[in-house]
């Protein structure tokens, strides 16, 4: 029982990282109906920017926001500059899933013919430990736990209260209605990307914080249990990817721990396959219903 408790306390940690990048990534399909294939490799890249920040005395806070924007401000010019002309030629969805992949593969080898395939972590201490209900944390992870709780309920806060949420939630649902009732759908998709763009950067940051260990393939590792989180809750409901991030970040680490480490990402994959399965549509999903991948 005592062993149960440690291995949940270490899924409330990957769930919270798993919070941030899945809401992150399910904005981005529900507002432009693009399952994006790069967001593993913009969490690392942004991850990288905060590790250049940390190398040259930045403390890891400051880091972290120097990150977080640099994420946002790539996720942006993908947007702007790739993905959305394609998208105005009517390119086929399958095309667009490729081209989000090409970009991801051009990001990941452009990181690594920099830095390398070595390993890197962020010059911070992870505190003292905390036992909590036969949990066992350290402070740092409490911290990306308070973080996590505070990216998404700020997301929750925006989309249901503000005139950009309200704006963001009917063009996901019918993007040419909303243009006709007045929205500028040109910057309520530039709002999304920068939005989602920081989740990205601020996922793969904090990821970083928890393993201490940085490299090429970082971010890419977290997005195949990013995708289940997502597709679990309902790809492009952003309550449906907190409750996926919990479900897979609970049981990923549980199965870790009480079969074998390799399991981590096998659960992830036994729980999407039986959702595609019983349920394509997600848990908690209102958009994916209306929409396909891509456009």
């Amino acid at each position: 029982m005592q062993s149960l408790a440690l291995y949940v306390g270490f899924g409330l940690v990957t769930a919270s990282i798993l919070c941030i990048g899945a809401v992150g990534f399910t904005l981005q399909f529900g507002i432009s109906n693009l399952f994006n294939l790069a967001f593993g490799a913009t969490m690392t890249a942004a991850a990288f920017v905060a590790y250049i920040g940390n190398a040259h005395g930045l403390n890891i806070w400051v880091s972290l926001v120097l990150g977080t924007l640099a994420a946002s401000l790539l996720s942006f010019l993908l947007n702007r500059g790739i993905y959305l002309p394609f998208r105005r030629r009517a390119t086929s969805r399958f095309t667009m899933i490729m081209v989000t992949l090409g970009v991801g593969i051009i990001l990941q080898f452009g990181i690594e013919a920099i830095w390398g395939g070595d390993d890197f972590s962020y010059n911070m201490s992870t505190g003292s430990s905390v036992h909590i209900a036969g949990m066992l944390f350290t402070t740092t992870q409490l911290t990306v736990i308070g973080i996590a709780v505070v990216a998404t309920t700020a997301v929750h806060v925006l989309l249901r209260y503000t005139r950009l949420g309200k704006a963001m939630r009917a063009v996901a649902v019918n993007e040419r209605l909303a243009r006709n009732c007045g929205i500028s759908v040109k910057a309520v998709v530039d709002s999304t990307w920068l939005l989602s763009g920081a989740l990205c950067g601020l996922a793969g940051i904090v990821l970083v914080m928890d393993v201490q260990v940085l490299n090429a393939g970082s971010g890419d590792d977290l997005f195949v249990l990013i995708i289940a989180a997502a597709v679990l809750g309902g790809i492009g409901s952003a309550s449906g990817a907190i409750a996926g991030a919990v479900v897979i970040g609970v049981v990923a680490e549980v199965a870790a721990g009480f079969i074998n480490p390799e399991f981590k990402d096998i659960s992830a994959f036994i729980i999407l396959a039986a959702m595609l399965l019983l349920r394509p549509t997600g848990l908690f999903s209102s958009v994916a219903t209306a929409k396909e991948v891509a456009r």
